[in-house]
């Protein structure tokens, strides 16, 4: 059991989930890197840390990759200009796999025997160190340490004679999530992993097709939702039309719930439904489950807004903003003392005391992973003057690690999996602590949870993996169907 807090020097930004990665790709617009650009804009809060844009002009292709924000690297002129064509793709990247480094920027590039061929993924593969294994003794040479590289070796080792049949031979062999956006000579192809764990959207924009991780990129850019792609559809547009695929075996979906909690923007539709009301039906869910006397409803911004507002509706108590983010401050003024760190961090969440002195509030936030957030924000309320603080938060404690695109902490790091409720609400010194029941949560997206078939992916909450796990496995000196079993 955790009896101190080992991670102290880890700031606000540091105790949240990170989001996975977010593409985008469209074919047949004039400036084609232009609507990309607008697009990975959207997708910014899915990766800070790098982004990324490859076009095909008809004859060739160009790409820039660059670490960093889309802004500063794709609102120049010179950039936009070199990224010629009306076809292309992007990302932006938050890295699972694979240290932060120009080499492991996407979309990811080569010239192979059937002609270039680019690809930007969102996910995570858990059998690519297996997988990479097995094509370095073939002779394959890798010139970066992501995930994604693998898929381009295997299309590049494929014995198929076209480059739809490769990539589809290519995907057969990995394990995991994928929502992906290739870019070749032949189209431009999207594709989703069968059990639909990553989103991925379809739109149009006048004749140009486009692909995007979430409705957002689309509204952005004035393009219409036409559907989510379907899990396991593989669909390739060029200038003869759009061409659906259903290559791999049909599974029952699993799409990932946590999508609905923090990962999407609240302004996405994602299957079918408005994210910001889900958001809200989760803070009312939590209200009837775990009501609590208070003055007033607080937010931890920004991603507990919608739920606290949802909360408040429910329960009769006031929103108020409590807790003040400055949206200008970046993570190089946190600083590596101690002392300095700790005043970084009220830099960015900073407590409207002139609210909070004397009163009884209700602090909604969407997760629990180290703790080391929910020590910092109850600190601060109580030297802001707060009578009483009551945590809430709109998800399920968090007690087991992803290994489908989000950067978990290891299991030994996450807090629920090391404590209790009491023990937990004891730790970050609140007056009372509740979760969202897993039920709960599926009531709140409309649906009555199936234990014995969930509709969603929630192993990091039930520790139910969807898919094997080979390359976790071999790291616990388990075999793949075993640790999904005992998870």
């Amino acid at each position: 059991m955790l009896t101190t807090n080992p991670f102290d020097q880890i700031g606000l930004d540091g105790d949240k989930l990170k989001e996975e990665c977010g593409v985008f790709g469209i074919w047949g617009a004039d400036n084609g890197a232009s609507f990309v650009a607008l697009g990975l804009h959207a997708l910014q809060h899915r990766g800070q840390e790098a982004a990324g844009i490859t076009t095909f002009d008809g004859k060739n292709f160009h790409s820039h990759r660059a670490m960093g924000h889309v802004a500063g690297n794709f609102d120049r002129d010179d950039v936009i200009r070199r990224l010629g064509g009306r076809a292309g793709i992007g990302h932006v990247r938050y890295s699972t796999t694979g240290e932060t480094a120009l080499r492991n920027v996407q979309p990811l590039f080569a010239e192979l025997a059937e002609g270039g061929f680019a690809v930007a993924h969102n996910g995570n593969l858990s059998n690519a160190m297996k997988l990479r294994r097995t094509l370095n003794r073939r002779g394959s040479i890798f010139q970066s340490t992501s995930d994604t590289e693998v898929i381009i070796h295997l299309v590049a080792t494929s014995d198929r004679s076209n480059m739809l049949d490769r990539l589809t031979d290519a995907l057969k062999q990995v394990e995991g999530a994928y929502s992906l956006v290739g870019l070749t000579e032949e189209g431009l192809i999207a594709c989703r992993d069968p059990l639909g764990i990553r989103p991925l959207v379809m739109g149009k924009l006048g004749e140009a097709t486009i692909f995007a991780s979430e409705t957002v990129a689309l509204d952005v850019i004035g393009a219409s939702f036409l559907r989510d792609v379907d899990p396991g559809e593989l669909i390739i547009v060029n200038d003869g039309g759009i061409r659906s695929y259903r290559p791999f075996e049909q599974l029952a979906p699993r799409p990932c719930i946590f999508e609905h909690v923090y990962f999407s923007r609240p302004d996405s539709i994602a299957e079918g439904v408005s994210v910001y009301e889900v958001r809200k039906n989760i803070g009312a869910e939590l209200a009837r489950e775990a009501p609590v006397a208070a003055d007033y409803v607080v937010p931890v911004p920004d991603s507990g807004v919608p739920a606290a507002i949802g909360f408040s509706q429910a329960s009769g108590i006031p929103f108020e903003l409590g807790i003040i983010r400055s949206h200008y401050v970046g993570r190089t003024f946190i600083q590596p003392t101690q002392e300095v760190r700790h005043l970084g961090v009220k830099l960015k969440h900073n407590a409207n005391s002139a609210l909070v002195d004397g009163k009884n509030i209700v602090l909604i936030d969407d997760s629990i992973v180290r703790g080391t957030t929910s020590v910092k924000l109850v600190q601060m309320m109580r030297d802001a003057g707060a009578r009483e603080v009551h945590m809430r938060i709109a998800s399920p404690p968090t007690r087991h690690s992803c290994f489908y695109g989000v950067d978990t902490p290891e299991r030994a790091k996450l807090l629920a999996a090391q404590m209790n409720v009491e023990q937990m609400r004891d730790y970050i010194n609140a007056d009372t602590l509740a979760f969202i029941s897993l039920e709960g949560l599926y009531r709140a997206l409309g649906d009555e949870r199936d234990a014995a078939q969930p509709q969603r992916c929630d192993a990091c909450f039930t520790g139910a993996y969807p898919t094997t796990l080979t390359d976790p496995a071999e790291k616990e000196g388990g075999s793949p169907l075993s640790l999904v079993a005992s998870r």
